[in-house]
Parts: structure tokens; C-alpha cells; sequence
């Protein structure tokens, strides 16, 4: 790579995944297909793309762990349940044809942003629910085919987990990105990394660049959705899942 293309490279990134760290999720609209026009083939993209985002999620993490705001039980719930589903999905991606995933995906990444703007009060108190056990099961199913989907296209799958939390365990939006920027970020996307590692190659000399941008990226976006609370982090997220789905569908 040139110094120009790794310094794209990284402006890409940082733009990228402070608006996934704001959101939670989507840093893959901007980063993966720019990998592909860089001249990477999809499945080294994808890896190399995995690799970069759980630099976000360590970027986020270090800011989020300063509010202290996880529960510990909850977030083992979200990794026990979501894990397997990545590691199914990564290994079935290069059987399936990725445009018609994509398309499929494209359409409900905007139901989530039409749906959110419909419900105007979504997200924006901590109203904990389905704490029982008919909950966790249907929720946590919810999040291994959430977990599948990660694995395979990383396109904005994040905000499905977000929005999940949100809609179905009654976080607060800004709670929900902390826990969906942490262990998607961090775990989900560490375990769908050595996963494909493993299935086929990573671009490694492209990866400096990407992992500083995310780093930074992860940071600034999450102090940024700490800071400005839950009404422009739900503005946001509406704003982002519409545009990935858009993006996703025209391709």
C-alpha cells in the first residue's frame, strides 16, 4: 500500500466507526466496500474488515468502562447467546450468494430506522422488561440468528442488536449502544475475525491503518453518544440504519 492509500484508508475508519460507535452499529457501510474499491476481493474484504471493528469495540470499551453501566449477568446472557450464531454465520458466508443476503438485509436495516422513527419515545428511558424466562429464551434465540447474521454480513448488524435491546429488553438507547459496542464490537466481532482468519486470508498490511481509525473512531463515538444522551443517539441510529439499508439495497 502507498502512504496516500493507507492515509485514506484511516480518514475512512475514523469517519466510519465514530458514526458506528454513535449509532451502534454500521461502520461496515463505509469501511467494507471501501476495502472492495481498494482493490481487496469480498472475502479477504470481509475478514479484514472484521479484524479493523474490534478495534472499535476496544476504542468504546475504554470509554463506556468509565461509566460503569453494564451488568455483568446481562452481558454474559448477550455473549452466550449471540456467540454461536457468529460462528455459524462465518463459516456458512462463502456458501451463500452475498447479493441476495445483502439485499434482504438492505430492506430490514430500514424497518428498523422506520420503526424507530414511528415510536418517538423508543429508547428513551431504561424500562427494564422480560427479565423472566420465557423472555431470555425468546430473546436470546433472537440474538443467535442476530449472531448468524454478524457473522456472515457486517454490514449494520450492530444496530439490530441495539435496537433488540432496546425494543425487546427495555434498555435506554444509550445504554443498549454500550452494551451492543462492547461485546458486538469486542467478542462478537473478535470470534467472527478468527473465524474467517482461519476459513480463508486477511489483508495484514492494510490493517495498521484501519486499526488506528477504529480505535480513535470507537472512542470519539462513544464519548460523543455519553455525552449527548438519548434523543440524538435515537436521531442518529435512524439516520444510519436508513441510509445502510439504501446502501445495501443499490448495492
Amino acid at each position: 500500500m502507498t502512504w496516500y492509500d493507507s492515509i485514506t484508508l484511516f480518514v475512512i475508519s475514523l469517519v466510519a466507526n465514530s458514526f458506528s460507535a454513535f449509532a451502534g452499529g454500521g461502520a461496515g457501510l463505509i469501511q467494507l466496500p471501501a476495502l472492495i474499491f481498494l482493490g481487496l476481493s469480498f472475502s479477504i474484504a470481509i475478514a479484514t474488515h472484521k479484524v479493523a471493528s474490534v478495534f472499535l469495540g476496544i476504542g468504546a470499551t475504554i470509554r463506556h468502562m468509565k461509566e460503569g453501566s453494564l451488568n455483568r449477568r446481562f452481558a454474559l446472557f448477550i455473549l452466550g447467546t449471540g456467540l454461536p450464531g457468529v460462528i455459524l454465520g462465518a463459516n456458512i458466508i462463502l456458501t451463500i450468494d452475498d447479493r441476495v443476503a445483502e439485499i434482504a438485509l438492505g430492506f430490514l436495516t430500514i424497518g428498523l430506522g422506520v420503526y424507530s422513527r414511528l415510536k418517538p419515545n423508543l429508547g428513551q428511558q431504561l424500562e427494564i422488561k422480560n427479565r423472566d424466562q420465557h423472555g431470555y429464551i425468546i430473546g436470546g434465540v433472537t440474538l443467535f440468528f442476530i449472531g448468524a447474521l454478524n457473522g456472515s454480513l457486517t454490514s449494520g448488524t450492530g444496530l439490530f442488536v441495539t435496537l433488540w435491546l432496546v425494543r425487546w429488553f427495555g434498555l435506554d438507547y444509550k445504554t443498549a449502544v454500550s452494551y451492543t459496542l462492547i461485546l458486538v464490537g469486542l467478542f462478537w466481532n473478535g470470534t467472527g475475525a478468527i473465524t474467517l482468519g482461519v476459513l480463508g486470508d486477511i489483508a495484514w498490511d492494510w490493517l495498521p491503518a484501519l486499526i488506528l481509525g477504529s480505535l480513535l473512531g470507537g472512542y470519539i463515538g462513544a464519548h460523543l453518544a455519553i455525552k449527548k444522551g438519548n434523543r440524538w443517539i435515537k436521531l442518529v441510529y435512524e439516520v444510519v440504519t436508513i441510509v445502510i439499508g439504501v446502501k445495501l439495497i443499490w448495492g
